[in-house]
């Protein structure tokens, strides 16, 4: 049923009136989880989806919204079927584009051995047996296309072994239609078994609909090239990265214009996350982080002309810009978030420069909360750099008081630390319990240039671990810091960090956490299943003696060969389908700690992976993290 509801619909019902409240799990796990759906063809109106987690049934439940584009009129709709063009119907709209899932191979004991229908067996001859937290039962991910009159089917992979969209988190930016309706481009690692496991050389290819022939689009290329558009004026687009095995390479746009691919970023000091063009076709918006947040910046298109190619930034704030939806006029659609604020929709004018919220779907909740200082500090690195510090203050600080002290080690290793609000690593929930937060933008992060994000390949436990302490050090210098109650907590390669300060950190910490987190270099290398990732970070495998840098990885990289010095209270967390980082790390390192006499406790989280997905899941997660606090720091 629809109804009208006033322009600050909060889907959130919460009774509080004083903002000495602060954030709480409970509160955190009520905020709903805007998800955009689109804009409808006429410019007027924003569809979009708010989540709201159902922490009873352990689910989070959607409903659907319609907003005009300067926020003031919303109410709910049933779906938004015929409200949003469908990218996905070809121009002549006599083709439509889908993606399901086609077993290719005999992986599983009944497919092998039909007369053994009860077994479970899987067999594999080669890697990529598992990804992410499945395991590989011979299906893979394909496109198709359905023609809307006849329902004939064409599988534009021919029951190939490969995936497209990627796996595991390919969506429909991994396919397009060519503006001419002939054809369907989409992006495939054509790789199977080790060789997949080893490689990010994705591709661009062509599928003609008329003479049924695949193109490699960007054979040349051996990294990663994705999320394919067209321009306005019919001129390919993509995101590539150069190297092959490099996941966190500089990320460029590239337009193919008369044959010609101009790379538009090449000259720029930085790696784009996403892009869109602009509606003359006369230039790119792309978003990408900058000194500790996400920014909108805007390249423009000389086509093969001598006019310079020019990259700017055009917004700045303490935010991150993290998705665009679309253009309504002159205002550009994006989501955007901060430490204090989940996801919301917002507009951009483009001629004004100037902000407005569209969707107000956490305003109530957030409304009757005290919100958390946040500072940012920059702080002369052991080797002469400037690095950015964010410290987060507890809400209704007081400058007089001394407080706990959390060293944050962000995971990656090669991610940004910006203004990302979490539900699970959440900053504003961390200081609402009394706790001061450090968080350093140390070496291997984007926003300060690619020699800085490069910098921790294959130094894992070199220069980012003395940037780590350097900002500890240096935070702990203000009267506010207790100094004798710091902790150190991080997840992934945070985890790796929080392992390896354990061995190194001379007593500066009273308590460590660590989630999902690496602590055995070696079998790291023989579980995880992006081998890629290890051969680019470690420098190779850990039995190539000829391998130098490999080598020092293995010998002076390793938190399991400072296990000894280990001395310090630690929780270790770990999902049991984490296939990136697999459990075998989170009990290598409690087995460390408990066969020491270390005080440790083992999470296990048997049904998640690298992160914590299910509501009831996530408030254990969070109950314990805080329980152990209180008991150690």
């Amino acid at each position: 049923m629809k109804h009208i509801l006033l322009a600050t619909l909060s889907v959130i019902a919460i009774n509080a009136t004083a903002q000495d409240k602060v954030m709480t799990k409970e509160l955190l796990w009520k905020l709903g989880r805007v998800n955009p759906v689109g804009i409808t063809d006429n410019g007027d109106y924003l569809i979009y989806k708010a989540g709201i987690p159902n922490v009873e049934k352990n689910t989070i439940e959607y409903k659907t919204y319609q907003v005009t584009v300067d926020g003031k009129q919303v109410k709910e709709i049933e779906n938004a079927d015929g409200l949003i063009k469908d990218r996905n119907l070809s121009p002549d709209g006599n083709f439509k584009l889908s993606t399901e899932e086609v077993k290719v191979n005999k992986v599983l004991g009944k497919d092998r051995y039909p007369n053994l229908p009860e077994s479970n067996v899987y067999v594999y001859d080669a890697l990529d047996y598992r990804h992410w937290d499945k395991y590989n039962d011979g299906s893979f991910n394909h496109v198709f296309v359905t023609n809307v009159k006849t329902n004939e089917k064409i599988d534009l992979l021919e029951s190939e072994p490969y995936y497209s969209p990627q796996a595991p988190f390919g969506g429909e930016e991994d396919y397009v239609w060519h503006p001419n309706g002939k054809s369907v481009i989409y992006v495939s690692k054509k790789k199977a078994g080790t060789a997949y496991a080893t490689s990010t050389n994705t591709d661009l290819y062509e599928y003609n609909l008329e003479t049924k022939q695949t193109t490699n689009l960007t054979e040349k290329n051996l990294g990663y090239d994705t999320h394919p558009t067209f321009s306005p004026n019919g001129d390919l687009t993509w995101l590539q990265m150069k190297n092959d095995g490099y996941e966190a390479d500089k990320n460029d746009i590239i337009v193919r214009h008369k044959g010609i691919d101009i790379n538009l970023t090449s000259g720029w000091d930085g790696t784009v996350n996403s892009y869109v063009w602009s509606q003359d076709g006369k230039k790119i918006y792309f978003n990408a982080a900058v000194n500790g947040t996400v920014q909108l910046f805007e390249v423009n298109f000389p086509g093969l002309t001598k006019i310079a190619v020019t990259v700017r930034q055009i917004t700045e704030g303490e935010f991150d810009v993290t998705g665009f939806v679309g253009f309504s006029g002159n205002k550009l659609l994006v989501t955007r978030t901060d430490f204090n604020t989940a996801s919301e929709v917002y507009s951009y004018d483009l001629k004004l420069k100037k902000w407005s919220q569209i969707t107000h779907v956490n305003d109530e909740a957030y409304s009757n909360i005290a919100k958390s200082k946040i500072e940012k500090k920059w702080i002369t690195t052991t080797d002469g750099k400037k690095m950015l510090v964010y410290v987060i203050l507890p809400p209704n600080f007081d400058p007089n008081k001394k407080y706990p002290t959390l060293l944050y080690c962000e995971g990656g290793p090669q991610s940004a630390l910006t203004q990302f609000y979490s539900f699970r690593w959440n900053f504003q929930l961390i200081a609402a319990n009394g706790y001061v937060i450090v968080a350093p933008n140390r070496r291997g992060m984007p926003g300060h240039g690619v020699e800085w994000n490069e910098a921790i390949s294959k130094d894992w436990g070199g220069q980012p671990m003395k940037d780590y302490l350097t900002a500890i050090d240096e935070v702990s210098k203000e009267p506010y810091v207790d100094t004798a109650r710091r902790g150190a907590i991080g997840a992934s390669y945070g985890g790796y960090s929080v392992y390896y300060l354990a061995g190194i950190h001379e007593n500066r910490f009273k308590t460590f956490i660590a989630h999902c987190g690496v602590f055995n270099l070696e079998s790291m290398y023989g579980t995880t299943e992006e081998i890629f990732f290890t051969n680019w970070d470690a420098g190779g495998s850990y039995w190539d003696k000829n391998n130098a840098a490999a080598q020092k990885t293995y010998a002076q990289f390793n938190p399991k060969n400072n296990v000894a010095k280990w001395n310090t209270p630690i929780l270790i967390f770990h999902g049991g389908i984490d296939y990136r980082v697999p459990i075998g790390q989170g009990q290598e390192a409690f087995a460390a700690a408990q066969l020491q006499g270390i005080k440790s406790r083992f999470v296990y989280l048997p049904e998640e992976n690298h992160w914590v997905l299910k509501p009831q899941n996530a408030l254990v997660w969070q109950t314990e993290f805080f329980n152990w606090l209180k008991e150690t720091l």
